[in-house]
């Protein structure tokens, strides 16, 4: 199993170095998810899938505001572990609502697609999906 870097180790780090196992995962969660969706999934659409995962409602037709907001729950999902948010609650309208622990660091761009891809990794390994 790989170790989990925090969001701040590498914010502190002068170098960047990326664990390609994890990266390897990655593309292992991305392919897996291309043969129910289609392909050529994007970061931004793996967000948005886990973002309707946990809504819980299934797939329906979202506004545009409403895409921003699943990806909003599956960064604060997929980052609670990381101690950066906390579920709070659900609303009437079933939607799940966090609370932001700590600020991020700040990351680089690259830095911050890797932290997001151990994320998501992280998630589909702890839903059984890898």
């Amino acid at each position: 199993m790989p170790v989990f870097v925090s969001a701040k180790a590498i914010a502190n780090s002068k170098l960047f170095i990326v664990d390609h196992k994890i990266i390897s995962e990655y593309h292992q969660v991305v392919k897996e998810l291309e043969t129910k969706f289609g392909d050529g999934l994007e970061l931004d659409t793996v967000l948005l899938l886990i973002g309707v995962q946990e809504l819980g409602k299934g797939y329906e037709e979202f506004s545009k505001d409403e895409k921003m907001n699943l990806m909003h729950i599956a960064i604060c999902t997929i980052l609670e572990p990381f101690g950066y948010y906390t579920y709070t609650h659900q609303d009437d309208d079933g939607w799940p609502h966090f609370d932001k622990v700590e600020n991020l660091p700040p990351l680089q761009p690259k830095e911050q697609e890797y932290l997001l891809k151990q994320a998501i990794t992280q998630y589909f390994r702890e839903n059984d999906y890898l």
